[in-house]
């Protein structure tokens, strides 16, 4: 029961805007994955895949916004099988960090709830 609690979007520590960004995902014994999130926070995001990672795998995130790069590590948080996960930012440099807030900030209001 307490897992529900855990994914109830009412509880996210930052709001979530849907748009779509470029992403590059290196992990540990795999090749470079380039793919696009759907949503995007302050402390994570969310991708879409039918080939889904387990929790607890440790990720080198670039991130794409316009020209933009930021870095970020992450690590999965929620594995939904042939669906997609949830990734949750664990390291991520304060002008990184800055550069997320306001590109969040200029893409206004999630109006696709």
């Amino acid at each position: 029961m307490a897992d529900n609690a855990q994914h109830d979007p009412e509880r996210r520590r930052y709001p979530r805007i849907k748009v779509k960004i470029s992403i590059e995902l290196l992990r540990t014994g795999a090749p470079l994955t380039r793919t696009a999130i759907e949503d995007v926070s302050l402390c994570g995001c969310y991708m879409e895949t039918m080939f889904t990672m387990e929790v607890g795998t440790t990720l080198n995130l670039i991130l794409w916004l316009n020209e933009e790069r930021l870095h970020a590590k992450g690590v999965v948080a929620t594995k939904y099988p042939q669906v997609g996960n949830g990734i949750d930012f664990v390291e991520i440099s304060r002008e990184d960090r800055l550069k997320l807030a306001a590109f969040i900030g200029s893409s206004g209001p999630n109006e696709n709830t």
